[in-house]
């Protein structure tokens, strides 16, 4: 695969991501970035996984979502200190006010 390739490959999927989200206006980016990171499935929930906690507070309005977002930092289970500096680079980028 091309650098080329890959990059409209990438594209696609993050564009299907952020599409899911859309109702969340300004955040659907952002939301769309972390669920093509970690899964929709842990964001929307699902039959076994609950609605992310994230998502409650969206859905009641509330932005103030900086601690939510930067959870999502966990590999089998234990905190991960690169995943937990990606995603607060992933806000600090994509977040807006």
């Amino acid at each position: 695969m091309t650098k080329r390739e890959a990059d409209k490959l990438l594209r696609k999927d993050l564009r299907k991501f952020v599409a899911m989200f859309r109702k969340f206006g300004v955040d659907s980016i952002l939301l769309g970035t972390l669920a093509y990171n970690v899964g929709p499935a842990k964001l929307l929930g699902s039959k076994t996984i609950p609605k992310s906690t994230l998502i409650k507070k969206l859905e009641a309005g509330d932005r103030n979502i900086y601690r939510e977002y930067i959870a999502f930092c966990n590999y089998k289970g234990k905190r991960h200190t690169m995943l937990l500096k990606r995603r607060k680079a992933e806000f600090a980028l994509l977040y807006i006010p």
